[in-house]
């Protein structure tokens, strides 16, 4: 990635419906000139706190506050391994805290942190909240989420249907905070092109927003009312768990910058080498005085050696993949495994006509419930963008009316927080 790319990121977090606090948390660090970036790259994170009341909450701040720190002041000369020493020390922040209070005892967090380099895109990953890429209608879930139901499709495919294996979705099976010593997944680096869009988000958005809606939605709409949209869509579906998202949007390449192509990396041990080379040599040659001899006369020599060479053929071929194999599987091993990577999952966005189609849906069952309930709502311009919509989605303007229904929804979802205040007050005691 180049500094001259620019780049946009908007944030939104909610408590959602359901919760009293919002324990997630969000950090957004971008380099403000060319050499702050050369050192070390932007960075920005999300993470999910758990164990209730306050000690989530702590657990997700210590998280935001600690990767960024470490990793910004360690330089990029590695970046994979910065990120990974940056986790873990925020897991040891994390976990010395909660020795140190029986109150704070197994407090954690999730923690999913995107670093864009100069060697490109670098994610860092425990727990299940996500990271994607949106390259036009692609949408590339770019983590792994450690939660049961994902170990037991990855471990147990066959029982994904006998069993319901999303019971277990909620279920995490690794955390920054319970355990001294965790393990971080690393992605990457990878190639940032221009356009690309990264969307990070804690689980109250991800279970309530499907990945080709949230695709289309961060293509359509600017970084900041893509994330606020998506946080509407994960309340006005339940809200039932604190939401938090990051859209950081890539610039386009500066007309003065030659693109150049993603350096192809090869592994100079997964090559069999000289020796293997004089090997195929040395028994083709063999195979050809064979030849030679059942030609001048010497048939019972040229079939013994004819023998002997096919044999010799097959073994070193045999022996050839199985160093091929033991070199594979060694390289895949390796921490420092980047340029076989593949997503985890692959969605495809929505078409723009399908989105805006689904976003005037859902402001009608919207406007239907805030006018039963007695929403105090700004109608005129909820009709006026809402029938701006409509006329966009009449003359083909898809993208148009995406825009415009999302900002009809919005003004709507922005009684929301004074409807939620009043029912609290009327919730509490006297």
């Amino acid at each position: 990635m180049y500094w001259e790319q620019s780049v946009q990121c908007e944030a939104e977090t909610d408590i959602g419906l359901r919760r009293k606090n919002n324990e997630d948390a969000y950090s957004i660090h971008l380099c403000p000139n060319e050499t702050v970036f050369r050192q070390s790259g932007h960075l920005v994170l999300v993470a999910d706190g758990m164990g209730g009341h306050a000690v989530g909450e702590l657990a997700s701040r210590i998280a935001a506050e600690t990767v960024p720190h470490t990793f910004l002041k360690s330089g990029i000369a590695e970046p994979r391994r910065s990120l990974a020493e940056a986790i873990q020390a925020a897991n040891k922040a994390i976990n010395s805290r909660g020795t140190q209070n029986a109150d704070f005892l197994h407090m954690g967090t999730t923690c999913t942190a995107l670093a864009l380099t100069t060697h490109g895109a670098v994610i860092g990953h425990v727990g299940d909240s996500r990271a994607y890429r949106i390259r036009r209608d692609r949408v590339d879930q770019m983590t792994f989420d450690h939660s049961l139901e994902w170990e037991m499709e990855r471990q147990h495919a066959d029982l994904a249907g006998t069993i319901d294996l999303s019971q277990h979705k909620n279920v995490i099976t690794r955390s920054l905070g319970p355990e001294a010593v965790i393990d971080v997944d690393i992605e990457g680096p990878f190639p940032v092109l221009p356009g690309d869009i990264f969307v990070l988000c804690s689980d109250g958005l991800s279970n309530q927003v499907t990945d080709s809606e949230m695709g289309a939605i961060a293509r359509e709409l600017p970084p900041k009312t893509a994330a606020r949209l998506l946080i509407d869509l994960a309340n006005i579906r339940g809200g039932p768990d604190n939401s938090t998202v990051l859209v950081v949007k890539i610039g386009e390449m500066p007309a003065n910058v030659v693109p150049t192509l993603p350096e192809q990396v090869v592994d100079e041990r997964q090559e069999l080498g000289w020796s293997w080379l004089f090997a195929f040599a040395g028994v083709g040659m063999l195979l050809v005085f064979s030849l030679m001899m059942q030609y001048f006369g010497r048939p019972i020599l040229g079939s013994l050696l004819f023998a002997l060479s096919v044999t010799g053929l097959l073994a070193v071929v045999a022996a050839s993949i199985r160093q091929k194999n033991r070199l594979r599987q060694a390289y895949r091993s390796e921490d420092t495994h980047t340029h076989l990577w593949r997503p985890h999952r692959t969605a495809v966005g929505l078409s723009s006509k399908d989105l805006a189609d689904r976003l005037l849906a859902t402001d009608q069952e919207l406007l239907r419930s805030a006018k039963e309930d007695g929403w105090d709502v700004d109608w005129d311009a909820h009709d006026q963008s809402i029938s701006a919509a409509r006329q966009a989605v009449e003359e083909r303007r898809y993208s148009r009316a995406v825009r415009d229904a999302a900002k009809a929804i919005r003004v709507i979802m922005e009684e929301l927080p004074r409807r939620l205040t009043a029912r609290n007050n009327a919730q509490s005691p006297t």
